[in-house]
Order: C-alpha cells, then structure tokens, then sequence
C-alpha cells in the first residue's frame, strides 16, 4: 500500500517538491506539474519520483466534458484529452475525472444526469477521450459520486461494459457512493462490495470517512478517516488485496497538519493489521 495526499505548502522545483513528499511521508502523489508544464519540468519530475520510489498515482481533470453548453463542454473535452495525455507520459496510475453534470455546477446535483440520452453522452464522451490519447500506460477512471453515475459498484461495472476500453479503469472513493442511511449504517457491507466488484479495475483509490447526523431528511457528512464510524481496519485489509502498490490518497481537508494527521492515521492502522506500507 502506497499512502498519499495534497500537498498544501508551496513548492518551485522537484528539490522543493521532494522535501514536502517526503515532509508529509507520502510514498504516492497527484501529478506535481500540470498539462502547460515543458517536457523539461516533466522528465525532471519524473526523474525525481522515480529515483525516490515516489508513485505518481493520479492526473486529476475536475472539469464538465457533458456541460449543456456546447463550448464549454468541447473546451473541457479537450481538457481531459490533455490530462490523459501528460497522466500517460508521467506513468501515472490513471488519469480521474467525474463524468460531470447537466447543469451550472460542474459537480453538481440535477435530475438531468440521469437520463437515458445523457448516460449514452458519458459513454460516447469518454470512449472519444480515450480513443484520442490512445495511453500506453496510464488509465481514464471516474470518480464516483452520490448524485451522478456511477453511484454504485453495478452501475460502474455497466459503464466498464458499455464503454469498453482497454484504458477505462476504476477510481474507487467508496465513501461519494454512501448515499443513503442503509448503506451508511451497513458500510462494512457495502465497502465490501466496493471492493468485490471493483477490485480487479481499480487504480487509485480516495479514503475517506462519514458522519450521519440525527437529521432531516436525512444528512451524511464526510469527515477526515478516523473521524466518523469507517471500520478502517477491515478497510486497510481490502486495500491490501489489491496489491502492493495501489495508491490511497486523502482528501478535502484544510492544511498541511491536516493532510499529516489524516495519512498517518491510515499507515499507523495498515501497520498494525501487519500490512506492508510502501
């Protein structure tokens, strides 16, 4: 197991960037460069990575390639061809995206997002992404979330199928798929599940934990791991399954300590359950 995360200090070279890797003791990163970096910066990153046994797990896109605005969407299309492109020349684990919304808010909830139309638009959008890029080594995923497809392990497989690519794999953030108090109440289930499914497609991986609050309706609430009711310890036993170098990162949280407090959180309990940390 890799464990990684944001990086909230600034840095302006790879010299700088491995003192903050290796500040926060992570062993796999997002891309420390973007898609407008010089293939210079690029090789001398990657060079930095790969002499310090740092992975680089994900190129993170966060852009609506089915915006409803016809330019927007083209220009973020062309967005997450770029990303795919530099994930693939980075090595990366995989290149991740959310499908997006039919609506103003990028990630947003609207009940357009699940229409029939739209679903064939994500399959067509994402095998035309994939198909430009071409990627040797990296993989298109889709994060999922708790009001768009894939919001569950079935309907990511369906997506697998339907898309049918090589390239396509699975970002898996089981907590954006805990979407109702019954799979709250029985995540040891469900994250189980999570992991049968989408286990043998999975690249990267987002560990997060969940509040449900005495609320109405109803008001499930992320928090950092260790801070909600996560059975983390059967969590970091799936996450070994899956091979030694998967990449778990952390997410959403505010500093530098935070971001500290949150990985070692998930190496101190992958050591104890006697897992090998990267």
């Amino acid at each position: 197991m890799r464990i990684g995360g944001e990086i909230k200090k600034p840095y302006n070279n790879p010299t700088e960037w491995l003192l903050r890797v290796k500040e926060l003791n992570y062993s796999t990163v997002h891309a420390p460069i973007g898609t407008d970096a010089s293939y210079e910066d690029k090789k001398a990153y990657l060079d930095c990575a790969r002499d310090n046994d740092i992975l680089i797990g994900e190129v993170g896109v966060w852009r609506n390639p089915i915006s409803p605005n016809n330019v927007e969407a083209k220009a973020n299309i062309e967005y997450c061809k770029e990303c795919l492109a530099l994930a693939d020349e980075l090595q990366a684990n995989c290149c991740v995206n959310i499908v997006g919304s039919r609506g103003d808010i990028w990630d947003g909830f609207y009940k357009e997002n699940y229409d029939e139309d739209v679903y064939a638009l994500i399959v067509d959008t994402t095998r035309d992404i994939i198909d430009s890029v071409n990627p040797k080594y990296t993989f298109y995923t889709l994060e999922p979330m708790p009001w768009m497809i894939p919001d569950s392990p079935d309907t990511y497989l369906k997506l697998i199928k339907d898309i049918d690519r090589k390239a396509f794999g699975v970002h898996l953030d089981f907590t954006n798929m805990i979407n109702s108090p019954i799979r709250y109440l029985k995540s040891d289930e469900f994250i189980e599940e999570c992991f049968k499914k989408l286990g043998p497609y999975t690249k990267s991986i987002h560990a997060k934990d969940a509040i449900m609050e005495k609320a109405y309706p109803c008001v499930i609430r992320e928090v950092m791991p260790g801070k909600g009711e996560f059975n983390f310890r059967r969590i970091v036993r799936l996450i070994d399954k899956l091979g030694d170098d998967i990449p778990v990162f952390v997410e959403h949280l505010n500093s530098h300590e935070e971001y500290m407090e949150a990985s070692s959180f998930i190496r101190e309990t992958a050591i104890s359950e006697g897992i090998k940390v990267i």
